[in-house]
């Protein structure tokens, strides 16, 4: 039933987990993949946890999976900067994943934001005034400005919450200034993904459960997309999507 695919890039919230909860048939699908000798990598928006931490969380729900497995939107971040801009200094909103990415790619982090030459956004669920008002002074004298995903909201046990495409787009709006995504929908995360799973886009398949993300961060890549109704897009949107998934599901037991 895995049609062929030699690698699967995966989505976590609303595709594995809602907050604390596993979703069913998710621990499945993973060692279904396992059983196959199928490598998969964990491509997920949220940029608050490291990859260890994220694979801790996969495996204490029944979630096959290791560090090496976890491709976050924080890493891609760290990766790009260093790539693009090897002499940035950076003020950074975010989490403990975000600061972990950066210091292994060695990209160097300012707590003033008045030496730094690029801004660095990811959720923080501990944002205040404070850093939103230093975020956007250093955009507005110059600052590249750079923000790990646009999510608006996350699907938790809970309901949906803010994203950091939410906090973004409070520096957005102060500055009149557009940052460089770098998670789903955009093209980079998953060109990286690609390349640290090493299988072609031709023979990868991307699952999510949201449209405006994953299943287009896969359209615009040029890969087929499994997209499932557990999370972010309700099942009643499938017929006004405007570009179809390659393949759609109600839940992931139906893939199996």
């Amino acid at each position: 039933m895995f049609r062929g695919y030699k690698g699967y890039l995966i989505d976590l919230d609303g595709t594995m987990y809602k907050g604390n909860e596993v979703i069913d048939q998710a621990p499945q699908f993973i060692q279904s993949l396992v059983e196959k000798d199928i490598p998969y990598l964990f491509l997920t928006n949220n940029s608050s946890r490291t990859s260890t931490q994220v694979a801790e969380k996969l495996n204490h729900l029944g979630i096959e999976a290791s560090a090496k497995n976890v491709f976050t939107s924080s890493m891609a971040t760290a990766k790009y900067i260093k790539q693009t801009n090897p002499n940035a200094i950076c003020y950074v909103i975010g989490e403990e994943g975000l600061f972990d990415a950066l210091q292994k790619e060695n990209v160097k982090v300012a707590d003033d934001h008045l030496v730094s030459n690029t801004v660095v956004v990811g959720i923080d669920r501990y944002i205040n005034y404070e850093k939103l008002a230093c975020a956007c002074l250093a955009v507005r004298n110059g600052a590249s400005f750079i923000s790990t995903n646009s999510d608006h909201a996350l699907p938790t046990e809970r309901g949906l919450l803010p994203g950091n495409g939410a906090l973004t787009t409070v520096i957005s709006v102060s500055t009149g200034v557009k940052p460089q995504f770098i998670g789903k929908p955009e093209t980079i995360i998953v060109d990286q993904a690609l390349h640290e799973l090493g299988t072609t886009k031709e023979e990868t398949i991307l699952v999510g459960d949201n449209y405006n993300t994953d299943i287009r961060a896969g359209i615009s890549s040029g890969m087929d997309t499994l997209m499932v109704f557990t999370g972010v897009t309700p099942f009643k949107d499938y017929d006004s999507l405007p570009i179809k998934p390659t393949y759609y599901v109600r839940d992931l037991s139906e893939w199996l």
